[in-house]
């Protein structure tokens, strides 16, 4: 990857490993956008949602509609528009995890044209496959130390915070295997996959700008 050219690098990261703060380090050393939070606040606005209703429905297998969504923009009901119930789902919202997984490609993509930037997961190795001057790094660690650290993040018992892994370690593999048809786990998908074990997020952000320079 050559830094005197617009370039992306992409952080895939296991949750617990401390891969979002390592971004965070990287953008700030590089001196480039990091595109995490402006995502999800783009996502929020064009579809009403959370950002952490966003992260569960990404994770869902089958489609999900509007139940949700019309808690934000509600739906006459079909009496009131004369409408015979029976077809009333003729005028229903549907919102699918396709349509978000097109809004935050298309988001994504949008941030990477702008300028050299580092993202935060989004699946972005698969998403910007087709960029010519990219990297893209893994950041995982043994589930004890993973735990640990949703723990103190989130003031969580050590059960509640093993039990929260596990939900977002399957929902993210869903995800990525239902759009990218890999797992997210495999080593083949990035140019540099890294264990935080014992390593510090600024160690973590430097072994990262030690492997760019040796390139």
């Amino acid at each position: 990857m050559n830094t005197q050219e617009p370039f992306v690098i992409t952080i895939s990261r296991e949750v617990g490993s401390g891969g979002h703060t390592v971004g965070r380090i990287l953008a700030e050393k590089l001196n480039v956008r990091y595109c995490d939070k402006q995502l999800l606040e783009s996502l929020e606005k064009q579809f009403g949602l959370s950002a952490s209703r966003i992260e569960k429905l990404k994770g869902e297998k089958k489609s999900w509609f509007a139940d949700f969504f019309e808690k934000v923009t509600p739906m006459p009901s079909a009496s009131a528009l004369g409408i015979d119930p029976e077809y009333s789902r003729e005028f229903r919202v549907e919102v699918t995890t396709e349509d978000i997984f097109k809004a935050e490609s298309e988001i994504l993509k949008s941030f990477t044209q702008l300028g050299p930037c580092v993202v935060a997961g989004r699946s972005g190795f698969f998403v910007l496959k087709d960029c010519p001057n990219k990297l893209d790094v893994f950041i995982s660690a043994s589930l004890p130390n993973r735990i640990e650290r949703v723990m103190h993040k989130q003031s969580l018992s050590k059960e509640d915070a093993q039990s929260v892994i596990g939900k977002i370690d399957k929902a993210r593999e869903n995800y990525i295997q239902r759009f990218a048809g890999v797992s997210r786990y495999d080593a083949r998908n990035y140019d540099l996959c890294l264990n935080a074990d014992g390593h510090t997020e600024e160690e973590l952000a430097d072994l990262i700008l030690a492997y760019i320079k040796s390139c």
